[in-house]
């Protein structure tokens, strides 16, 4: 029996080139030429004012709870639905996340709970693009302006994917990518921060290293660099900036790829959700996704469990997503929720995320398909 993994990290063909170069190049240490092509890259396609490579999504969230300056409970709204580091970076701060639910369609923050959920005491809004698909930015936006509220963009998910044309990530004050190997565009670890407004350009800087101006040291704005602020080693290391230049190289290639597997399940499932044993992801017109995942819904939690063991007795590593994090040990302690998060708590419990990675055959997707109708049937 041919198992199917859930996810295969997958390499474009010059990765380990790269990381030779940087070795001969003598810059093993971050910020050598390969950072810098990838900053370039990142702010040339998201029209960011500054992109600034961390050694992971958590990291950049981290940095954008220390430019906002984030203090002992001030209170942060994002999505319970969502990965811990979201939530983590605010409570490191001694900020209180809020807990809203979300959508049933996107399971994307639902942007017409936010304002409700505003007291004297907010300081930003975090929305999460759930599976490459964007939340509603431009209601998210007014609804922050109205009440002078900071967004940050968790948009680790969402690589390459557009909310009416613009690159998630690059809509709110600040934006945060993930190259985990389970994302789209990878570097084992790896992530990013998106400054889009030039007044934090500067401190963004200098918290990623070490709180200090080390960089304008290096571009002989100083003439000697000291400690600045507070802030620590967010930067990754130059080996994994080579990697994922090799990556961003391929960008195109890799989304266009993903994007047809994407497509290629959504046909081939059609009938299943037609029968009403399944739901679908839903993408409005006006957001273009990055096929960064398949899921489907289900009827509860019992079924999901009992489809989940047939395919892994079939050989398919489907898994579930997050545990909500308002029911967490840790978001008990740290956080609370606005209202009712019935959304979030039905969606949890019915969602199966079905393998999906760049080259995956298309005998693959048919395999997973029938193993999964023999489990719904």
């Amino acid at each position: 029996m041919r198992k199917i993994p859930f996810n295969q990290p997958h390499m474009s063909g010059k990765e380990l080139f790269y990381i030779a170069q940087a070795h001969i190049n003598g810059k093993l240490a971050g910020d050598g030429p390969y950072t810098k092509r990838c900053h370039t890259w990142l702010e040339t396609t998201t029209g960011s004012d500054k992109a600034l490579l961390t050694h992971s999504c958590t990291a950049a969230l981290e940095m954008a709870a220390l430019l906002l300056d984030i203090q002992p409970g001030d209170e942060i709204i994002m999505p319970s639905y969502t990965f811990v580091s979201t939530a983590n970076a605010f409570a490191l701060r001694g900020g209180i996340p809020v807990f809203v639910d979300i959508r049933e369609d996107t399971l994307n923050l639902d942007e017409r709970l936010i304002e409700a959920a505003i007291t004297p005491r907010t300081r930003a809004i975090v929305p999460v693009h759930y599976a490459g698909v964007s939340c509603e930015m431009d209601v998210i936006m007014a609804i922050a302006q109205r009440h002078n509220l900071k967004v940050v963009e968790d948009a680790a998910q969402g690589v390459m994917a557009t909310y009416k044309g613009r690159p998630l990530g690059s809509i709110g004050d600040l934006g945060t990518y993930s190259f985990h190997e389970t994302k789209n565009l990878i570097s084992g670890e790896g992530g990013a921060l998106l400054v889009n407004r030039p007044e934090h350009a500067e401190a963004a800087e200098i918290i990623r290293e070490k709180g200090t101006n080390r960089s304008q040291f290096y571009r002989g704005q100083v003439d000697k660099y000291t400690w600045q602020s507070i802030g620590s080693s967010f930067l990754p290391g130059e080996l994994v900036a080579a990697f994922l230049w090799a990556q961003l190289e391929e960008a195109e290639q890799i989304t266009t790829t993903r994007l047809e597997s994407w497509a290629r399940y959504h046909s081939l499932l059609e009938r299943f959700e037609a029968r009403g044993v399944l739901r679908r992801p839903i993408v409005p017109v006006h957001c273009q996704h990055n096929a960064h995942m398949y899921y489907v819904l289900v009827d509860s939690l019992t079924e999901r469990q009992r489809i989940l063991d047939g395919l892994h007795q079939s050989g398919v590593d489907a898994v579930f997503h997050y545990v909500p994090l308002h029911s967490s040990p840790a978001g008990l302690r740290y956080g609370r929720k606005h209202g009712s998060l019935a959304v979030t708590e039905s969606r949890a419990n019915r969602l199966i995320r079905l393998p999906l990675w760049f080259g995956m055959a298309e005998s693959d997707q048919q395999n997973v398909v029938n193993i999964l109708k023999k489990a719904v049937t």
